[in-house]
């Protein structure tokens, strides 16, 4: 099976590329938030969210009006939309815990940008369209088939993210005597073997009948008498008489 892990890294940036890099990071941050704003007067209007193809399609008059976009590269803006607009699907979702995207601000963000195409990690050096390579602290090697780079900013620092596709062997478990055992809610039981046991399902099945001994109960009065009940529909006393 195919299976998607990263690998980050902190770059030793040299003052070009310090630069370019928060250039890039301010622009994909610009582009977020005109990006969300313009959804949200969407939304205000009653109108539905514009799809990510159609925000792309923006870039242009948007590069034509604020002429510092034209710097950064195209693909980081893209990405930067394509972000947004997943954002905005996952708080829609039905079900979902995700909260909707709000603004970036300079300084209260974690400025980034990511390179789906175009990079090349090679030794300890990772080439970066319109950065140019940059050294980066190699601490493990990268394994499979890179599929993009994210470079991000921490306090004072710079890093990089490859995410890469892997290759693995199914799990199989050791033991043919134990099993594994988680517990759901949509099947009671699973087993490591792929076994399951259905929900049991008991407060449905006995709903009717816990409902009727819920309206007998509601029509008697307790007393304080031990073992006694009195039954307003029959009248009749029930219980040990007081000596």
């Amino acid at each position: 099976m195919v299976i998607l892990k990263g690998y980050k890294f902190r770059l030793n940036t040299s003052p070009t590329a310090e630069v370019l890099s928060r250039q890039f990071g301010g622009c994909n941050r610009f582009v977020w938030n005109r990006a969300l704003a313009l959804q949200k007067e969407r939304l205000n209007n009653k109108q539905r969210c514009m799809s990510y193809s159609n925000l792309c399609k923006l870039l242009p008059a948007w590069k034509k009006e604020h002429t510092f976009l034209a710097e950064a590269p195209s693909q980081t803006l893209q990405q930067t939309l394509k972000a947004l607009s997943n954002a905005i699907n996952e708080a829609f979702t039905t079900g979902s815990q995700k909260r909707s995207p709000v603004f970036k601000k300079r300084g209260h963000c974690k400025d980034s940008f990511r390179y789906p195409q175009g990079f090349e990690a090679k030794n300890k050096q990772v080439f970066l369209p319109k950065i140019g390579w940059v050294v980066f602290r190699k601490s493990r090697h990268i394994k499979g088939k890179p599929k993009n780079v994210t470079v991000s900013r921490e306090i004072d620092h710079w890093y990089i993210s490859v995410q890469t596709d892997q290759k693995v062997a199914e799990p199989v478990h050791p033991s043919d005597k134990e099993v594994g055992i988680d517990l759901g809610i949509k099947k009671l039981i699973v087993l490591s073997d792929g076994r399951y046991t259905e929900p049991l399902n008991a407060f449905m099945k006995a709903q009717k009948k816990l409902a009727k001994l819920q309206r007998g109960l509601s029509r008697k009065v307790n007393y304080r008498v031990t073992g006694t009940s009195w039954s307003r529909r029959s009248r009749n006393y029930t219980g040990i008489l007081p000596t």
